[in-house]
């Protein structure tokens, strides 16, 4: 698969306790770009974050439930990502989505192996 050198990066920021129906909703993000056979997706969690609420998410404070901060991160050709943008909708409640053109100075080895 290949990734034009003019990209587009979907960055997406939610909470690790944000659910679509029985899954994790960064595992359900992650599984429908598979599915709509993106590049790939990254997902990163954060040790300390903040939203719209302004309440702290850290993992400095002892409790159960942290529900730290998630960013989803998935680089492809602007039309892929565009057609990708109703799905994550459609599995999104809550949470902020960000688009920002890349440049695309490698992807994967050259082998056609792995990434």
């Amino acid at each position: 698969m290949q990734i034009p050198a003019d990209a587009m990066l979907l960055r997406i920021f939610i909470g690790e306790d944000d659910r679509a129906g029985k899954l994790p909703l960064y595992e359900a993000i992650v599984l429908a770009a598979r599915e709509q056979h993106l590049a790939g997706a990254t997902v990163l969690r954060g040790p300390i974050g903040f939203g719209r609420s302004s309440h702290l998410h850290t993992t400095k404070i002892l409790r159960l439930s942290q529900d730290l901060p998630i960013v989803i991160e998935i680089v492809d050709a602007e039309d892929k990502i565009n057609a990708f943008v109703p799905t994550l909708q459609k599995l999104m409640g809550s949470g902020l989505v960000t688009l920002e053109k890349v440049k695309v100075l490698r992807y994967g080895d050259g082998t056609g192996e792995g990434n």
